[in-house]
């Protein structure tokens, strides 16, 4: 790699970790790329250079989040200590990340009826490596014996994380929103809590 390219990727960082500090506290819907330029004293061309428009910047920044997120839940379950610390980890996990980047995601709340394809692939790509990572969580116990032999760790995964996902509190239950209000968070992580514990001990007897 030579060093224009190195500029260039630094750059482009840059780009990436001021556009997230203006989305994350100001949301989307708030944000121009003039402001974002001007945080880093850049020209309004070169910041088009490298994103054409502001809705290709919020998906490149969603990635880039997106990896981050899976990093650390890989390297959590790289080290768990039985199958309910897994799964307690991935709610844990995933709790803590929607509370810090709660203001970044009103993109999903303004536009959850029409999210764009590229969202709903980076979506798709998080929950399939949360069900490969938890798969293997559930084969390794397997093996050791503590839990009985499942025919299909996959099947059991998916049930449960459309299942974490459909939890909501009750005062909006009956509302299909993908992004509950802030004041609800913590709720909806009791209850998946719950959920999970009942889940890991049917598994185990």
């Amino acid at each position: 790699m030579n060093s224009g390219t190195d500029q260039q990727d630094i750059k482009k960082e840059k780009i990436l970790e001021a556009a997230y500090q203006r989305f994350l506290h100001y949301g989307y819907s708030k944000t121009t790329m003039n402001e974002i330029a001007g945080d880093l004293s850049l020209s309004k061309a070169l910041l088009y250079y490298y994103f054409p428009d502001k809705s290709r910047l919020y998906i490149a920044v969603m990635r880039k989040l997106a990896g981050e997120y899976l990093d650390n839940l890989q390297n959590k379950l790289s080290k768990f200590t039985d199958l309910k610390d897994a799964f307690v980890s991935q709610i844990n996990i995933q709790h803590d990340f929607i509370v810090k980047n709660y203001n970044f995601f009103d993109f999903f709340r303004l536009n959850e009826q029409n999210l764009p394809d590229t969202i709903w692939e980076i979506i798709t790509e998080i929950h399939q490596a949360e069900m490969v990572l938890l798969s293997a969580a559930i084969q390794l116990e397997v093996e050791k014996g503590r839990i009985k032999p499942v025919a299909n760790p996959g099947e059991i995964v998916d049930l449960l994380l459309d299942a974490l996902h459909g939890v909501r509190v009750s005062a909006v239950s009956h509302k299909k929103v993908m992004f509950p209000q802030k004041e609800h968070l913590d709720e909806i992580h009791a209850k998946r809590l719950l959920l999970v514990d009942i889940f890991v001990k049917g598994l185990m007897y």
